[in-house]
């Protein structure tokens, strides 16, 4: 597990750059995203991720990496919307934003290591596709509670969809990490 939780790190490490530097340059713009609308933002990357995976080719030159990065990044920015509710401004500080970032990864990435640590590192023997098939998956779930107004009844709510999406799209950065498979 040590090598996983190392592998983790690295990979958050870059979302949280990439995050961090898009915070720099916009604010926190995305405050005045409904929860609806951030799904929708995140549907549209993992069918990116998808397609080009279906096709094997892109015709814009940014590969599913950055894909993968924005939708840890934007679900991260889901979680902190259903925390905060939306607003009608950019209300928050580059340092208050970065903090609920760091909150909201710190509490996904301790319940991966806990599931991790039932399922036995079984995500290793995935592969990718399948990371992105089960973001999907989740996608849809979160887009029937969205439409139930946010009630279920046996199911997991809307949080711990995406943190589960998070932890997908991480593993599948450190699979593409380590397969040197940027396509």
């Amino acid at each position: 597990m040590a090598d996983t939780k190392e592998q983790f790190e690295t990979v958050i490490a870059l979302c949280r750059d990439i995050y961090s530097r898009k915070l720099r340059d916009y604010g926190a713009s995305w405050r005045i995203m409904r929860p609806q609308s951030i799904t929708d933002q995140i549907l549209i990357k993992a069918k990116r991720i998808r397609n080009i995976e279906i096709n094997k080719t892109k015709l814009i030159d940014e590969g599913i990496t950055p894909e993968f990065i924005g939708i840890v990044n934007y679900c991260t920015i889901a979680l902190i919307q259903l925390e905060l509710g939306f607003a009608d401004s950019a209300d928050l500080s580059y340092d208050r934003a970065l903090e609920l970032y760091d909150k909201h990864i710190q509490a996904t990435k301790e319940l991966m290591y806990a599931k991790n640590h039932d399922y036995g590192e079984a995500w290793r023997l995935m592969r990718v596709s399948s990371y992105t098939d089960l973001i999907l998956t989740k996608l849809n779930r979160i887009k029937e509670i969205e439409n139930n107004d946010g009630q279920v009844s046996v199911s997991e709510g809307i949080g711990a969809n995406y943190q589960d999406i998070i932890n997908y799209a991480l593993f599948g950065l450190i699979k593409l990490t380590q397969e040197k498979e940027f396509y």
